[in-house]
């Protein structure tokens, strides 16, 4: 009988991650949900280490490195399943993760996509960095998460174990539906890696859909695996896709304010790292993150028109500005001048 879920793990030259974290995976989740590798492309033994190690996990072989998006795109095209679970493979679940979350999804149906607590797999008693407990944006398209705003890291003490509306949840472990998925076109290839997750839960929310975080199950993740912090290409990728999110999916009413707002922000951030980290090759990321979104920002008019119309019929997006999970204030602010580090301090 076909199960009703898809873990889909997207792999690159992820040979060694798969070996170590793979069986956890099969351990704690093949009774309920079909486990499927997509891989990449990879150069490294991924494709012969599954095919030896690992004859139950369905592979699926990509014909290039598409990346996270368009990877992922390609690979859930080939499945049928009332949900997917996007999983890095750098993520160790736990006994009885997915019960929690698709109990919830089953019985609530305005719920597009939910996502565990995330835990650090260097620091298991912290919260990991990309996930944490539910992740948001300041006014200005800054990412946070309950648990860890910009390098700040907390301790996971239970602070942040209710359940709770977000704006995105992590694309470490997305538990979302496939009519969902589908609806909103899916993960937009043209970002390649990083803020894709972002903008694709952005547009759920433009569309009426909920995005939530259940910490009552909790995943460990590694993080970093591919281009680890203060790559200068993710600092690039974060810097053109974020920039590229706010266009497509702000309202009118904000657009114009953000981007002046942002012009001075990143080069602003340019200049840190040039003076003060004396990273010249983080500087010029952002400056050609900049200029790459510059250059590519007409091919995403339709989509902002798109979202625009969506916007425009849907009661709950008309209330966006009051929504809790897109929060009126610069985190900037918030965190460099007025010192508060954690999330429950905002």
């Amino acid at each position: 009988m076909q199960k009703r879920i898809a873990i889909v793990i997207l792999n690159w030259n992820g040979a060694e991650m798969l070996r170590q974290y793979l069986p956890t995976v099969l351990k704690c989740s093949a009774d309920m949900a079909e486990v499927v590798v997509a891989d990449n492309a990879s150069s490294d033994m991924s494709v012969e280490l599954l095919r030896k190690d690992f004859p139950q996990v369905r592979l699926l072989l990509l014909d290039k490195n598409w990346g996270f998006a368009e990877g992922y795109n390609k690979a859930l095209q080939q499945i049928e399943a009332e949900y997917y679970v996007l999983l890095n493979s750098d993520v160790e679940v736990t006994q009885g993760w997915l019960m929690p979350l698709l109990d919830f999804m089953d019985n609530n149906a305005d719920v597009a996509a939910c996502q565990p607590k995330l835990r650090a797999m260097a620091r298991k008693g912290a919260f990991e960095y990309a996930g944490a407990s539910g992740g948001f944006i300041d006014r200005y398209g800054y990412p946070f998460c309950r648990g860890r705003i910009f390098d700040t890291v907390e301790d996971d003490r239970g602070q942040y174990d209710e359940p709770c509306d977000v704006h995105w949840a992590t694309g470490a472990c997305l538990f979302i539906r496939s009519a969902d998925y589908w609806r909103c076109g899916g993960l937009d290839s043209r970002l390649f890696a990083h803020n894709e997750e972002i903008d694709l839960c952005w547009r759920l929310r433009i569309m009426g859909r909920r995005i939530v975080c259940l910490p009552s199950s909790v995943v460990y993740h590694v993080g970093g695996g591919t281009l680890p912090k203060g790559n200068p290409m993710k600092t690039f990728l974060n810097f053109r896709n974020n920039l590229t999110m706010l266009y497509k999916n702000l309202p009118d009413d904000a657009l114009s304010h953000v981007m002046r707002m942002r012009w001075w922000l990143d080069y602003l951030a340019a200049m840190k790292m040039l003076l003060l980290e004396r990273n010249l090759g983080e500087c010029k990321a952002v400056i050609r993150g900049r200029k790459a979104f510059k250059k590519w920002r007409a091919d995403f008019a339709a989509d902002r028109r798109a979202m625009l119309e969506v916007r425009k019929n849907t009661q709950d997006a008309r209330k966006e500005h009051s929504l809790p999970e897109r929060l009126p204030y610069a985190i900037l602010w918030q965190y460099y001048v007025r010192g508060k580090k954690h999330y429950s301090d905002l």
